[in-house]
């Protein structure tokens, strides 16, 4: 009988398993790391959203018409020799723009 009362008290003596398992306790470490995380997840998911609405904005801007396609290019009226050395001696033509010229000639 004696055995048998040894047996419950040691029974009543054991915790209830709640199925939680033996966890530690939390500390302070662990538990700003946590925090810490869902902070960096809810901005992720912001910046995603934001992202996402960048993207549309330059698409619509891309689609606009903004771009030169079926656009003709200004038509250049041709410049006689005579018109030319009349504007560079005017300063029509900068300087620099004749030596540009004058390089692109020599290359080619």
């Amino acid at each position: 009988m004696e055995k048998i009362e040894e047996q419950k008290e040691k029974e009543e003596s054991k915790p209830e398993d709640n199925g939680e398992g033996n966890k530690p306790e939390s500390t302070p470490v662990i538990d700003a790391g946590i925090e810490t995380a869902k902070r960096l997840e809810e901005a992720t998911e912001k910046m995603q959203v934001e992202n996402d609405r960048r993207e549309a904005i330059e698409a619509k801007r891309a689609l606009g018409g903004q771009a030169d396609a079926g656009q003709l290019p200004e038509k250049l009226e041709p410049v006689t020799d005579l018109e030319y050395s009349q504007k560079v001696a005017r300063g029509e033509i900068p300087m620099n723009e004749l030596l540009n010229t004058k390089s692109e000639q020599g290359n080619n």
